[in-house]
């Protein structure tokens, strides 16, 4: 769900097409060399954890005021925020990008775009993901809120669970104003993870909608508020060695993360090499690569020192990594990336994301806003629905790779008449597969695996056909499976 893709952003990600062919041995040989462990930054003094204050009138929480504009095209570097982890990539070569209005790292000195995707599937990589925006919707009302704005089961969805959902558009077409997660942390309040790129609209989608809501009649005793985490850090760790990093460095030893299944979340202390240790964070199982891997919300004057806590594991089993990886890794996993392969024109039927409707939602009175479109999308032509004429699709492509705006036509053969069937919405060389993959939506009809296409990758034809995604498959932790 990541926030608009930079040019400097896509400049980097087109090294991988130079490198991915040699990628394996390079990684391996420079495997042999990595040795050096990183010494961790004392810990700053801890903030008190809103996340894990509960909330009531004699605690209340405060409503953020603060506003940030989304980022452009070529934002003015000045213009351009820093995360809590700013000099710490720098210190580690970290090259920044302009992305969401953030200086971003897209890869760092020790590994190239490549090895890092690599490093990703097989140990464990760090992300910094701060740049998101991280809010708390709560109040007597919030999951009735968030049940007008999102198809989502708030008031069904069990404490500290999770769930992809979407900010549906305001015309009542179905569009998606943006995808989000919405981790429920209390009957009444919900943390919520919007992206980078859409703040300035997602302000004031929220700002206008809770207005609104709040001031209806008969929600006198469901007023809803909102608060935005600004200067809060936010880190991906991802990979297969995600576990064993993260359970090394929590403080409290009963907490067992093989109990943490892929979509849930916990409260959890780390401990630091001096003894100390953090606030109450919050860690959710989950994540943008496909690997089993969490996320971890850090109050600002800890973020440093918990993200070198984790670095204390050494390079051998954890590096940092960058956009770059990030971007690779999501598109192996068949994940979207909104302004890319989402945006207000598109609906959750079309993206393939109907499994994020729970079935209490599915029908055209649900309440959330292009019910009724989405209602009747669910249900396919054949079966006297309105369907879809258009779906998201994997593709592997021959030759060059197929870049976003790429229009994908029919097959090119025997003097058959070339016919226009959709658009590429992302694609780049796959690491782990060594085979050039994109992302699209094309004609319904022509959406089934083994279906041949033709790719216009800079006015010439290339062959590609669907394919079923993931294009590697997904390893979230669910459990050991019964013997």
């Amino acid at each position: 769900m990541q926030s608009t893709r930079s040019s400097t952003l896509s400049r980097a990600l087109r090294t991988v097409v130079r490198s991915h062919p040699h990628t394996a041995k390079r990684y391996n040989s420079l495997m042999a060399v990595l040795s050096q462990r990183r010494q961790p930054q004392p810990p700053q003094q801890q903030p008190h954890n809103i996340l894990s204050r509960p909330v009531s009138s004699s605690s209340p929480i405060r409503q953020t005021q603060t506003r940030h504009a989304s980022s452009t095209a070529s934002p003015n570097p000045s213009d351009l925020q820093k995360t809590p982890l700013y000099n710490l990539h720098l210190a580690h070569g970290g090259k920044m990008v302009p992305f969401g209005g953030f200086h971003m790292p897209v890869q760092y000195s020790s590994l190239g775009v490549a090895q890092s995707h690599l490093f990703t599937r097989s140990h464990a990589s760090l992300f910094d993901v701060s740049h998101m925006v991280q809010r708390i919707i709560f109040g007597p009302g919030a999951a009735a809120f968030l049940e007008r704005i999102t198809p989502s089961d708030c008031k069904g969805l069990e404490t500290h669970r999770s769930t992809l959902s979407a900010l549906m558009t305001l015309d009542g077409n179905g569009g998606i104003s943006d995808d989000t997660i919405i981790t429920k942390l209390a009957e009444d309040k919900f943390y919520v993870v919007t992206n980078a790129g859409c703040r300035e609209k997602d302000d004031n989608y929220i700002d206008r909608e809770m207005a609104k809501w709040n001031t209806e009649m008969g929600h006198e005793e469901l007023k809803v508020k909102e608060e935005q985490l600004d200067g809060w850090g936010l880190v991906a760790l991802q990979g297969p060695k995600a576990e064993e990093v993260l359970q090394g460095v929590l403080a409290e030893k009963e907490v067992d993360l093989k109990k943490l299944l892929f979509g849930e979340s916990l409260f959890a202390k780390v401990k630091y090499d001096d003894g100390k240790v953090s606030s109450p964070l919050l860690i959710s199982r989950g994540g943008y690569t496909g690997e089993d891997g969490f996320e971890i919300s850090i109050p600002p004057a800890e973020t440093v020192g918990v993200t070198e806590a984790f670095l204390v594991a050494g390079p051998e089993k954890i590096q940092l990594a960058g956009l770059g990886a990030r971007d690779s890794l999501r598109l192996e996993a068949g994940m979207c990336l909104y302004g890319h392969d989402l945006n207000d024109t598109i609906t959750l039927v079309e993206a393939g994301l109907s499994w994020v409707i729970p079935k209490e939602r599915r029908t055209e009175n649900a309440g959330y806003y292009g019910a009724d479109v989405i209602a009747k999308q669910l249900v396919p032509r054949s079966k006297g629905g309105a369907g879809v004429h258009r779906r998201r699709i994997g593709l592997l492509v021959e030759g060059a790779p197929a870049r976003e705006g790429a229009e994908i036509v029919s097959r090119s053969e025997d003097g058959k008449e070339v016919v226009s069937l959709g658009t590429v919405t992302s694609g780049c060389p796959s690491p782990s597969l060594g085979k050039n993959i994109a992302m699209g939506y094309i004609k319904d009809g022509f959406h089934k695996a083994g279906t041949e296409v033709d790719i216009l990758v800079r006015g010439r034809p290339r062959k590609a056909v669907v394919t079923k995604m993931p294009f590697v498959p997904t390893k979230y932790w669910k459990g050991i499976a019964p013997a």
